[in-house]
């Protein structure tokens, strides 16, 4: 696995450093992913820390959430958590609070992997004691509006709980997930809660800061990018 990483990050930096003389510079970070329902995500783990220095900026897990919860692989999660290397964990989509408890309260998440069910702990906008903490501790929750419809997560866009939450001040992010089986793309992501959901450019903006204030990198890189791409490139297109 470690020449597969290796490789990798070759080829990102070899991108980045194409797309700087290009006048047009990003910055890429990698996540290595551990599926939960197989038995290498401590190996993954281990390549995490082992490559945090050469481009990897985290570790996520993911995979069959239901029936497979995060803490099977805590050991992982604590030796990551010792290394201080961050990570997020999938939970909350085909499982509900549980698993979000679990992630968090276990296994020591700093991020979610779609969270979409933590709305089942707010009732009539009163949030409960699991929805309270990921609210007031900013916790991020990566939200994917097309992919949840396809697993039944959400009935439709206008209905996707991302803009409930949104508004009650949690700290949701905008994703695809998996870009091919979703059929979908970040562009389109927005187009459509624009267009199904009523959301605004500012909305957008919120979620784009939300996104980049969670990111795994220096605060010192995070807010250079809110302040030097983000926020004007919105105020651009206001």
């Amino acid at each position: 696995m470690s020449e597969v990483v290796e490789t990798v990050q070759e080829g990102l930096a070899a991108g980045m450093s194409k797309a700087a003389a290009a006048g047009t510079p990003v910055r890429v970070g990698t996540l290595l992913c551990g599926m939960r329902m197989f038995d290498r995500v401590r190996e993954a783990a281990d390549l995490a820390v082992a490559y945090r220095d050469a481009g990897v900026v985290g570790f996520d897990i993911a995979g069959a959430e239901d029936g497979f919860p995060p803490a099977d692989h805590l050991a992982a999660f604590e030796h990551l958590r010792r290394e201080s290397v961050p990570f997020t964990i999938h939970a909350g989509e085909a499982h509900g609070l549980p698993s979000i408890h679990q992630a968090l309260q276990v296994c020591g998440a700093q991020r979610l992997g779609h969270g979409v069910r933590i709305t089942e702990d707010i009732v009539d906008g009163k949030l409960g004691r699991l929805a309270g903490w990921v609210r007031d501790r900013r916790i991020p929750l990566e939200m994917c509006p097309t992919s949840n419809l396809q697993t039944g997560c959400a009935a439709s866009i206008a209905e996707h709980p991302i803009t409930a939450l949104k508004d009650l001040g949690f700290r949701v992010t905008l994703n695809t997930d998996n870009r091919l089986v979703s059929g979908t793309t970040m562009t389109r992501e927005m187009s459509l809660l624009v267009e199904e959901a009523g959301w605004t450019v500012e909305d957008l903006r919120t979620v784009t800061v939300n996104a980049v204030k969670s990111a795994f990198i220096p605060f010192d890189e995070r807010r250079a990018l809110i302040e030097d791409v983000v926020l004007p490139g919105y105020a651009a297109a206001l």
